[in-house]
């Protein structure tokens, strides 16, 4: 058995493009749920290696971990600063010597 259920679009890099696809596949004469990168590019379009199959019998345990998250532990707790410059530091404390050793 082989169904999309749904991609999640990656991004882009160096002309390849990456979606995360969700679907039911057959492995080994099982069903699973696979969650894997695709790329499609000049040289390869097709499944990546990042990813991984929930075998069918544990698809429940699976679902009940993934509801249990909280959407708001998902967001970031601390406010984003923006990055300045370091600022030189000209005293005794700078941590090199007069022979210019550390």
């Amino acid at each position: 058995m082989e169904k999309d259920i749904g991609k999640i679009p990656k991004g882009e890099y160096q002309g390849t493009v990456t979606e995360i696809v969700i679907g039911l596949r057959e492995y080994n004469g099982k069903t699973g749920v696979d969650i894997r990168e695709f790329t499609q590019s000049e040289q390869y379009t097709g499944p990546t290696k990042k990813g991984l199959r929930i075998p069918s019998n544990k698809f429940e345990e699976f679902k009940s971990m993934i509801n249990s998250i909280d959407p708001t532990d998902l967001k970031s707790s601390t406010p984003t600063q923006p990055q300045t410059e370091p600022t030189a530091i000209d005293s005794d404390e700078a941590g090199i010597d007069e022979q210019g050793l550390m």
